[in-house]
């Protein structure tokens, strides 16, 4: 599956208020990327005493997972391509590299 594939799938699951779809799917990516961090913050503090790697890195799997559906939501949303949005930003992350 590529991300406009992706992009096109998550309007199956999308379930928000029409009228605030920015600020719902700005809050939630923002929610969602806490998770992540929050995960990396535990298994800094516990290691592998509550979970496998194996284990913790599905859990991240996941948390990233809800991240992109929240960026594909979004992207959808503002009339923007996904897979665009990526090549612009390694278009851009290549230049500032370059420089």
């Amino acid at each position: 599956m590529n991300f406009n594939e992706y992009q096109q799938a998550t309007s199956q699951t999308a379930k928000y208020p029409p009228n605030q779809a920015l600020e719902y799917l700005s809050l939630g990516i923002s929610s969602e990327a806490g998770e992540v961090a929050g995960k990396m913050k535990k298994w800094i503090r516990d290691g592998d005493s509550k979970m496998t790697r194996e284990e913790w890195v599905q859990a991240m799997s996941s948390e990233i997972g809800d991240v992109l559906w929240y960026a594909a939501r979004l992207a959808d949303e503002l009339g923007l391509d996904l897979s665009h949005i990526a090549q612009e930003n390694m278009d851009k992350l290549l230049d500032r590299k370059a420089r």
